[in-house]
């Protein structure tokens, strides 16, 4: 059973429920049907990504992580951290208020800057161990790109590998870029030689994320996550009687 139930997703968020349908059909395929979990989203927000925030992407991508969240936790809303240089801010994104919301986000931003992995992944890391959840939470990262400082994204990356979150990262732009090897290195770091557990997973969403349908890109944004929940239950980092 969702978290959040078809009837509240129409009276509170008519638009997403689409999305919702869509989400919950991969959560069934993927054996995740009443699985529980925190949902985060952190967007990049460097001067690169530009064209994905006038095109609506970041936005849709928002959207669609509600429409996900929306099966998996009962509150209703997503954290985000957006991040350039430092982090730019730590906020919300709700069923209630979705239209708009990243644009009205980022009007009371600064400038965009630079690519730092590290920072965003310690302010989620904060969040979630602030929060007290026991449940374990899908970190959907996207990025156009790789970091200013590789290794302690690296090293944040190993070492948030004994908590209980799972870093699905998504790429928008080049699929041949260089400057995505540096997340398929993530991707791909030893277990146990680097970390505990296989605790991320990268996709590439192309120049124009919005093409990718909602079946495929709920489909990649959990391809891991269920093989994550046995490997993280079978190292204790959660607890094997967790709701599946």
């Amino acid at each position: 059973m969702a978290a959040i139930s078809l009837d509240k997703v129409r009276e509170t968020a008519p638009a997403l429920v689409n999305l919702y349908k869509s989400a919950g059909a991969s959560l069934v395929r993927h054996g995740l049907d009443g699985q529980r979990a925190a949902v985060y989203l952190v967007v990049d927000y460097s001067g690169s990504m530009r064209p994905y925030y006038k095109d609506g992407s970041v936005q849709a991508l928002a959207e669609r992580v509600l429409g996900l969240s929306a099966h998996l936790d009962d509150d209703g809303r997503v954290p985000v951290v957006f991040f350039s240089t430092d982090v730019d801010a730590v906020t919300d994104i709700t069923l209630a208020d979705h239209r708009g919301g990243v644009e009205r986000i980022v009007a009371g931003l600064g400038h965009m800057g630079q690519t730092s992995y590290h920072l965003a992944m310690d302010a989620v890391i904060d969040h979630y161990v602030d929060s007290g959840a026991t449940d374990p939470a899908l970190v959907v990262f996207q990025t156009d790109g790789g970091p200013i400082s590789r290794l302690a994204a690296e090293r944040f990356l190993c070492k948030a590998a004994r908590l209980p979150l799972f870093w699905q990262f998504i790429g928008f732009g080049d699929p041949g870029s260089r400057q995505f090897e540096f997340l398929r290195k993530l991707d791909e770091l030893p277990v146990p030689g680097r970390r505990v557990v296989d605790n991320a997973g990268f996709f590439h969403a192309g120049q124009d994320p919005s093409k990718v349908s909602d079946a495929e890109l709920y489909d990649r944004l959990l391809s891991e996550f269920p093989a994550w929940l046995t490997a993280a239950r079978a190292a204790g980092i959660l607890p094997v009687t967790a709701s599946a």
